[in-house]
C-alpha cells in the first residue's frame, strides 16, 4: 500500500494513535510499540481515510465488528513485498559455502527458521536449496510470520511470474508446476516446510537451530526491539550456527551477542 498522506487532508493526532496502539493490545493481543510508530500510524491512517473515518477510535469501532477489516489491518501492517532468491549472490553463497557445512555438522537433523516469511517466497528459496544438495528429507524448515493471511497464501504455494525473477528457467523448472499461467511449488519442496503464526516481539523463539533466515524484516522495529530480536535469535541458534539478514541491516553488537560476522549479511553464533 501507498505510504503517502498527500491524499489527506492533515495528519491524525498522535497521543490518539497512542492510544489505538494500546487498544490493539488489549483486544487483539497484538503489541505494536516495538515498531517504528511513525511508520504504523502512516499506514494505519491511510486505513481510517479510506473507510471515510474520522478517528483512530472510529478505525478500533471498525476492527471489532468486522472481521474482513481486521484481517486487512494485520496484512498491511505486515511487510509481505519479496521474490524468490532476494540478492541472487548472497543465495549462491549460503548454497555453496554454508549450507553444505551445515548440513554436514548437522547430520540428519538440520532444522531452519524462516522468521518473518511472509507469503513463502523466502523458506521456499531455502527447500529449493535442500533440494539442490540432496539434503535429508528430514532437513526441515519451520516458516513463521504474523500475517494469517500471508501464510495461507504460503501454504499454497502458488506464485506469479514476477517472483521467480531471480531464478534460471532450468531451477524453475524443475522445482514448479505451471498452472493456467501461475507458478505452482512442487510438493517435495513444500513438504520440507512448516508454516505457523509467530509473534517475533511477543512469542517464544525455537532453540537448537542450525540456520536463521530473517531478511528485511528487523529495519522495521524499534533499534531497542531490534537488539532484543538479535539477541533472541543468537540464542536460537546452535553454536556454530547461521544467521542470514537483509542487505540493508547490520548487528552492531554482534560480538557481545556471541555472534561473528563471517561476510556480508551472514553471522555466525561463536559462543
Amino acid at each position: 500500500m501507498e505510504d503517502s498522506l498527500s491524499q489527506f487532508s492533515g495528519e491524525l493526532p498522535m497521543e490518539d494513535f497512542q492510544m489505538f496502539v494500546k487498544e490493539v493490545y488489549r483486544h487483539f493481543g497484538l503489541d505494536l510499540s516495538g515498531y517504528k510508530a511513525h511508520r504504523v500510524k502512516r499506514r494505519t491512517e491511510i486505513l481510517v481515510k479510506k473507510y471515510g473515518l474520522q478517528s483512530f477510535r472510529d478505525y478500533m469501532n471498525l476492527l471489532l465488528k468486522d472481521q474482513k477489516a481486521k484481517d486487512e489491518f494485520l496484512d498491511k501492517l505486515t511487510i509481505n513485498v519479496t521474490e524468490f532468491f532476494r540478492n541472487p549472490e548472497k543465495w549462491q553463497e549460503l548454497k555453496n559455502k554454508y549450507l553444505p557445512i551445515l548440513l554436514k555438522e548437522s547430520s540428519r537433523n538440520f532444522k531452519a527458521w524462516s522468521a518473518g516469511g511472509a507469503t513463502g517466497e523466502e523458506p521456499y528459496s531455502l527447500a529449493i536449496l535442500l533440494e539442490e544438495l540432496h539434503a535429508p528429507s528430514r532437513a526441515s524448515i519451520l516458516a513463521t510470520d504474523l500475517d494469517l493471511r500471508a501464510l495461507e497464501r504460503a501454504k499454497r504455494g502458488i506464485y506469479e511470474s514476477r517472483a521467480l525473477v531471480n531464478m534460471p528457467k532450468l531451477m524453475i523448472d524443475k522445482h514448479f508446476e505451471i498452472e493456467n499461467g501461475f507458478f505452482r511449488i512442487k510438493d517435495n519442496v513444500k513438504r520440507r516446510v512448516q508454516f505457523k503464526q509467530h509473534n517475533m516481539l511477543q512469542d517464544p523463539f525455537p532453540n537448537n537451530i542450525d540456520l536463521i533466515v530473517c531478511r528485511n524484516v528487523v529495519i522495521y522495529f524499534k533499534p531497542e526491539s531490534k537488539d532484543r530480536l538479535y539477541r533472541n535469535f543468537a540464542k536460537a541458534l546452535k553454536i556454530g550456527g547461521m544467521l542470514f539478514v537483509g542487505s540493508t541491516e547490520r548487528i552492531f553488537d554482534a560480538s557481545d551477542m556471541g555472534l561473528k560476522a563471517v561476510s556480508p549479511f551472514f553471522y555466525q553464533r561463536v559462543r
